[in-house]
């Protein structure tokens, strides 16, 4: 299953993605993990992203494409995969179609309205170390500030504050919603609304996945 995740910030394609990753045992390939590692190291990249990013725009297409090119090419690909943060233009999804390997099977859509984004995130914690995310209402870590898996001190993203996510919220609805149509006319769309309590929205998804 080659699989697209489509979704506002904070919408938690990155939390169901790794559930639907472990139900179908396939790899998460998120475009957001790989440039915060490059941020983290302080790369040249790293570096120029660190500044759009808090900016609330979003990367070159020529930078995105390549690094995802070359991903979905790894062996564990073969069976599948999850694309999370990519394609966020019908450009870039332009450019998926034309990849050997990338051409989705099934695109899930994860919506919700931005004042839910905008409570989501503003409350959402991060680990700097393992980049495992908590939320200080919806999915609190054991110790309180403390990362359950690493120990690690939990942490506020520089693009978690209000302003910032409005920003972000912007630049989706017109980059990035526009995706939901382009793939709604190919037959391959599929749409959970993510409120309400993690694991139910969970249950939700993979009814979608399997209807």
């Amino acid at each position: 299953m080659k699989m697209i995740l489509l979704g506002p910030p904070g919408a938690g394609k990155g939390t169901h993605g790794k559930i639907i990753a472990g139900r179908y045992n396939i790899p998460i390939i998120s475009t957001g993990d790989m440039i915060r590692e490059a941020i983290k190291k302080g790369t040249e990249i790293g570096k120029v992203a660190k500044d759009i990013i808090n900016k609330g725009q979003l990367l070159s297409d020529e930078i995105v494409i390549e690094m995802v090119k070359e991903r979905v090419g790894y062996d564990d690909c073969k069976e599948g995969f999850i694309l999370d943060g990519f394609p966020r233009t019908v450009g870039q999804a332009e450019a998926l179609s034309q990849m050997n390997e990338g051409k989705p099977d099934i695109v899930l859509e994860l919506y919700s309205t931005d004042g839910e984004i905008i409570e989501r995130l503003s409350g959402r914690r991060v680990c700097p170390d393992c980049g495992q995310t908590y939320h200080v209402v919806d999915n609190k870590p054991n110790v309180e500030g403390r990362c359950d898996s690493c120990n690690a001190e939990l942490i506020i993203r520089d693009d978690d504050t209000e302003e910032t996510i409005k920003d972000r919220l912007k630049v989706y609805h017109l980059q990035t919603e526009p995706l939901t149509e382009y793939y709604k006319k190919q037959g391959i769309l599929r749409s959970v609304h993510v409120a309400g309590e993690m694991n139910d929205v969970a249950a939700e998804i993979a009814k979608t996945l399997e209807g």
